[in-house]
């Protein structure tokens, strides 16, 4: 097994390859990375709390929480958040718990790429790249295009804004621009602000929960458990007519859309310190941090609507409807700041889970122009041209979409049921091949995460039961579309795969790229010395 190479500093003292001074955890953390076929190259700095902090600042709870708020309240009423809310979470906890797993086992970058390729084959890493890389680039589009309609929403009639596509897309352009620019500067100045961004998450919900709680004019809390059916017009037609039942399900689309992000942990594990620990924990608590303060918050958000018939009439802004009703102005205002800053670090975070995605793919050759986008700045220690192609991505895709539409769906709704889809399909590739590989060559034993054999197959059989469940409401209208836009993606894949990509892609390395790969992490490093 390679050792790390000792590369000098602008001061002269030895440093390991991940640009830190050497350490008992961090030569392991470099060990374990040289046995899966990866040379150190980006910089070591997260500890277990940085790492938590990035999954639990792309959940975001005061995003998707807020932004997706009319899916239950326009839905199954007060029972869409007080039984939905959990339920839906706990979808997403079981992917987590299996993950991490994995995780534990097997900590990369890009870590459901290489898990899809060690349990299974060149063909399913492949398969698995594509379909989170796809999802990544899409829920960053969907998280920045939700932060330019809250701020709309909140600022937008003090400021005189008016909405129009060229607006939109200035906005988002300066927003993801900036988002770039900080994790181009380095993983410190990230971890930085994504610790910020966790606590301030922690903050803000419990300011909004007491606000919401004060501001109620009773607590009347039967609402939580009570069904309604406001689809059609009683619900401002966030849904098309449908069933209670139906109607509930969709309505399970606000936690579990809202509940991702969690992988942003296992993209960041070459950048984590003690990652087999640190990262499966980050995963999981992340998940279970989000799942309760987000149903708190939320609760009490319900508690106080003066009507849910009249909260569920206003559609898509029965957030902002309900605030300036019942809420004093100016700490209106003030929550507002805090929840848009919370909104902007959340797609901050997401730049990195979907440059490391890139860059993790690249280096072996899974996409074009591989080699610029593997490659890792020696100044910054990141992957800069990944960085900016996701980020050019994501504002292309909100771009395209704010063209189209089709009938009376915008695209744009469509993409983001196919973002669902695409993340968790992504997730359940590897867990699924987890299931039969457990025990085998190609997964000998657990990580130092283990919750034992048991507990991982049924969290996996879970999860591929899930993934159904998430399929089946992810194409129902209005978002029917959606379905062909996945049976499409699937074919074009499949033509791409046998056409090209099964003759010329190999997957990861087995190890004998390791030295060469130092040795140009190495004179890159001995040249910016210079």
């Amino acid at each position: 097994m390679e050792q790390s190479i000792a590369i000098p500093n602008k001061k002269g003292t030895d440093m390991n390859p991940a640009g830190q001074h050497g350490s008992t955890h961090q030569d392991d953390d470099v060990k374990l990375l040289h046995s899966m076929g990866y040379a150190q190259e980006l910089s070591r700095r997260m500890g277990g709390f940085s790492n938590f902090a990035i999954s639990f600042s792309i959940i975001c709870i005061l995003s998707g929480g807020i932004n997706s708020l009319a899916q239950g309240t326009s839905g199954a009423g007060g029972a869409a958040i007080g039984i939905g809310w959990p339920l839906g979470c706990l979808v997403s906890l079981v992917f987590a718990v299996a993950m991490a797993q994995i995780a534990s086992a097997y900590p990369t970058a890009g870590g459901l790429y290489h898990w899809g390729s060690i349990l299974g084959n060149r063909f399913t890493g492949w398969l698995t790249a594509w379909f989170n890389l796809l999802g990544l680039v899409t829920v960053l589009g969907a998280i920045n295009v939700g932060t330019y309609y809250f701020f709309f929403g909140a600022f937008g009639p003090m400021l005189g804004m008016e909405d129009s596509i060229t607006t939109r897309i200035v906005f988002l352009s300066i927003l993801t621009g900036g988002q770039a620019l900080c994790n181009h500067f380095g993983i410190g100045l990230t971890a930085k602000l994504t610790d910020f961004s966790g606590y301030l998450i922690f903050a803000t919900s419990i300011a909004l929960t007491i606000v919401c709680l004060l501001a109620a004019p009773s607590f009347e809390f039967s609402r939580l458990w009570t069904f309604g059916n406001f689809s059609g017009a009683a619900g401002g037609n966030v849904w098309p007519e449908v069933s209670g039942g139906w109607v509930f399900l969709l309505g399970l689309l606000l936690p579990i859309y809202t509940i991702t992000g969690y992988d942003a942990s296992a993209h960041t594990s070459e950048e984590t310190v003690q990652a087999a620990h640190s990262v499966p924990r980050g995963m999981v608590m992340s998940v279970v941090w989000s799942m309760l303060f987000g149903w708190l918050m939320l609760s009490a958000f319900v508690l106080m609507l003066p009507s849910m018939q009249e909260a569920a009439a206003q559609g898509w802004n029965v957030f902002f409807w309900a605030m300036d009703t019942q809420v004093n102005s100016t700490v209106k205002l003030l929550l507002y700041l805090a929840i848009f800053i919370s909104q902007i670090l959340c797609g901050l975070a997401t730049v990195t889970s979907v440059s490391r995605m890139i860059f993790a793919f690249a280096r072996d050759g899974g996409l074009p122009a591989s080699k610029a986008l593997a490659s890792v700045s020696p100044a910054h220690r990141t992957p800069v041209a990944a960085i900016w192609t996701g980020s050019i991505l994501a504002v292309l895709f909100v771009w395209g979409s704010s063209l189209v539409s089709i009938g009376e769906t915008p695209v744009y709704t469509i993409v983001v049921s196919c973002t669902v889809i695409f993340l968790f399909f992504s997730f359940a590739i590897p867990i699924f091949l987890g299931l039969f590989t457990y025990g085998t060559s190609k997964w000998p034993r657990m990580g130092p995460w283990n919750l034992g054999r048991g507990m991982f197959s049924l969290v996996a059989v879970l999860s591929v039961l899930s993934m159904a469940l998430i399929f089946v409401i992810g194409i129902q209208p209005p978002n029917d579309w959606a379905l062909y836009i996945t049976i499409g993606f699937l074919v074009i894949t499949a033509i791409v795969w046998f056409a090209f990509e099964a003759r010329r892609f190999q997957g990861p390395p087995i190890g004998d790229m390791i030295a060469k790969r130092q040795a140009e992490i190495a004179a890159a490093e001995e040249a910016l010395n210079k």
